[in-house]
């Protein structure tokens, strides 16, 4: 079973340089999303977002105004075709050292425990962060870095990384061919 498991902010929307998505006006999805989500959606049997969401830790933002949020990006992505089989996501502050928030994997073992037939072995993870990258690695799956997180890029020993592309789409158009 193919499992695909995506970065929220720099991946599917936007990302606000220093500050959080709080609401469902401020979700501005990457150019092509929808059709990024169709591709995907045909190639991969369950699809998951995990996000760290440090907003609501803080007292920025609630768990309801998150739904709202996700909801947004859920409508998008069913309108064009797609589908996100579930949202997975850590509330808890940096400093806090949880299991969940990544590059730690609890949201992957949380994931596997809804839904036992997935296979890490046969899993990739795409997003835009060193932690992104360390979620991959440690569960040993597949990577895939979205440029644009450029700050943290040239950080990142580029043996870590198994593909790059420039956006989702791209990444949906070429694991489709």
């Amino acid at each position: 079973m193919e499992t695909l498991f995506l970065d929220r902010d720099g991946v599917i929307n936007h990302r606000i340089p220093g500050d959080y998505v709080k609401s469902p006006e401020a979700f501005q999805p990457m150019e092509g999303l929808g059709e990024a989500l169709r591709l995907l959606t045909s190639k991969f049997d369950r699809i998951f977002v995990v996000t760290n969401q440090a907003g609501i830790g803080k007292g920025l933002m609630t768990d309801m105004e998150l739904y709202a949020v996700h909801r947004k990006m859920l409508d998008i992505v069913e309108a064009a075709g797609g589908r996100i089989d579930r949202v997975y996501y850590c509330p808890h502050r940096s400093e806090l050292a949880c299991t969940c928030r990544k590059p730690a994997t609890g949201m992957a073992w949380k994931a596997l425990a809804d839904y036992p037939e997935i296979d890490f072995e046969h899993a990739w993870m795409v997003g835009d962060s060193i932690s992104d990258m360390q979620f991959a690695e440690t569960l040993g799956i597949k990577s895939v870095l979205i440029r644009g997180k450029m700050e943290e890029v040239s950080r990142l020993p580029q043996q870590k990384i198994d593909y790059q592309f420039d956006s989702l789409l791209e990444f949906a158009e070429w694991i489709s061919c």
